[in-house]
């Protein structure tokens, strides 16, 4: 008897399952079942180091905002964004647009197109403000742990895939972005986590939904969907590589070439390559007439060199072994070719993005080693692996920001200056338009509208400077000082002097 053959059993129809059927079922359920029961088991635990990775994230951007560490560039921009989205009205953000000289009803999105920022505005109905935009985005954080495990455990076993999340949860890269600010970096580790780990699990459909959110998150993202499309070419799921792929370059073609530029934006301000020319097609010209200088372009400086090293190193390197690291490799090489210095540095948010794709590429990198090596079931290497990652992340926390957490100076932060800052901000009253410094600004914008304080005065009836402390994007003190002198001789009155801040009004 075969196993789709019924007829010969008396009594049976088409629609009654053979006994081999039955079992194939009754095996598939009970691995289901399994599979369940652990990860049941294991909630508790990998709920655990979620919650406490942004707990940890939380604290850092919540104490650098209440002692005037955060920035209004670029604090103040995702909440005037986020406010608008919230109140249903277009995402416009004064800050951006008046210091661009492109008015108040300058859309954020013709900066950076992300509409995912829309999805925070429920929160913004709870309580408005920029805690509530550093909460989020260290849940968003670290809510990419669950699938990281998940995708590592079904790879390298349960040990290890605890050990790689606590990685993940002290990584540089996450660190950096939860100590500066709010960005829509927020939203990427964990899409890429669900993209690659649903993808894994033979889910499709969930890892191109997640996939697809990646092109509301900013616009170079549809990069990094070629690069996922390149993978997927790669280990041999060809057609559905090509249309990703196609999609991805679409995206960038269109969100970039009319969507921004239809919204006010300037397709000038997102060229960074200068250096290889004043357009894409002399760029690319550029490049094929010297390809040996394209290809050493990336470890042109030391801090390149130095950021990618430190990308790579918490995998072990392992992340090179394995074409998911493909999905990075083009939002890398976007920093590491341009001409904006912050861009390749460690020190800012940009290594976010890519940190997730990098921990599943090393997770796979390692199984794709010994399976070469013949030692594909060797559990043992696998925990040293796992260890091996655990101890590096360790080993940079003191280096990145998460080190500040255990330095009862952080929360204290220059007593003197918060507060006379907050008492600066105490004297500017509700509802009124206000240039603010930088680092005044956040603490401003749930009662005002804030403009950033310049060297380009915008009329606002109040201002908040500084004259003791640098601040973007003057050169120095000297300029702030001057600034407030010439605004005094334009006709504003000091109402209120502390500690270098100066509060003035226009009469």
């Amino acid at each position: 008897m075969t196993g789709d053959t019924v007829a010969t059993r008396p009594g049976a129809d088409a629609a009654t399952p053979t006994w081999r059927e039955r079992l194939a079922g009754h095996r598939a359920g009970r691995s289901l079942g399994r599979w369940a029961g652990r990860w049941a088991g294991h909630r508790a635990g990998v709920g655990a180091i979620a919650v406490l990775a942004a707990a940890a994230y939380a604290v850092l951007g919540v104490v650098k905002l209440l002692t005037y560490r955060a920035s209004s560039f670029d604090l103040v921009i995702v909440d005037q964004a986020v406010r608008n989205y919230a109140r249903f009205r277009p995402p416009h953000v004064p800050v951006l647009g008046m210091f661009h000289g492109r008015g108040m009803d300058y859309p954020q999105l013709a900066d950076h197109f992300s509409p995912a920022y829309a999805l925070l505005a429920p929160l913004y109905w709870i309580r408005d403000g920029p805690q509530t935009l550093i909460v989020a985005q260290a849940l968003l954080f670290a809510a990419a742990i669950p699938f990281l495990w998940t995708f590592t455990r079904r790879a390298l076993g349960i040990a290890p895939a605890y050990l790689v999340s606590v990685a993940y949860a002290l990584s540089w890269p996450v660190a950096q972005a939860a100590g500066f600010d709010a960005h829509e970096v927020m939203f990427v580790p964990v899409l890429t986590a669900a993209m690659i780990e649903r993808y894994q699990a033979g889910r499709r459909l969930a890892a191109l939904a997640a996939m697809l959110g990646l092109l509301l998150v900013k616009e170079d993202m549809g990069l990094m969907v070629i690069g996922a499309g390149v993978c997927l070419v790669l280990v041999g799921d060809r057609l559905r590589g090509v249309l990703v792929a196609a999609t991805g370059a679409g995206a960038v073609l269109v969100v970039r070439g009319l969507v921004i530029t239809s919204l006010g934006g300037d397709s000038k301000d997102f060229w960074a390559y200068g250096h290889l020319g004043p357009d894409a097609p002399s760029a690319i010209l550029a490049i094929l007439r010297d390809p040996l200088s394209a290809l050493l372009l990336p470890f042109s400086e030391e801090a390149k060199v130095d950021t990618l090293f430190l990308m790579a190193w918490p995998t072990l390197m392992l992340c090179l072994l394995s074409p998911i690291s493909l999905i990075a490799l083009p939002h890398v090489l976007e920093r590491m070719l341009s001409d904006r210095t912050p861009w390749w540095q460690a020190e800012f948010q940009y290594n976010a993005f890519t940190v997730v794709i990098l921990f599943c590429a090393g997770v796979d990198g390692l199984t794709r080693l010994l399976r070469l090596v013949r030692r594909a079931d060797d559990r043992s290497l696998k925990l040293a692996w796992a260890s091996g990652v655990f101890v590096v992340a360790l080993t940079l926390v003191p280096r990145f920001a998460l080190d500040q957490l255990y330095h009862p100076a952080f929360y204290e932060g220059d007593r003197v200056k918060v507060s006379a800052a907050a008492a600066a901000v105490r004297v500017v009253p509700p509802g009124v338009t206000v240039e603010a410094v930088n680092s005044v600004g956040p603490a401003l914008t749930r009662k005002a509208t804030v403009l950033l304080w310049s060297g380009t005065p915008h009329g606002a009836p109040w201002v908040v400077a500084d004259t003791a402390r640098w601040e973007f994007p003057f050169g120095s003190p000297d300029d702030q000082r001057l600034q407030v002198d010439r605004l005094l001789a334009d006709g504003y009155v000091k109402v209120f002097e502390r500690d270098g801040y100066v509060v003035l009004r226009r009469e």
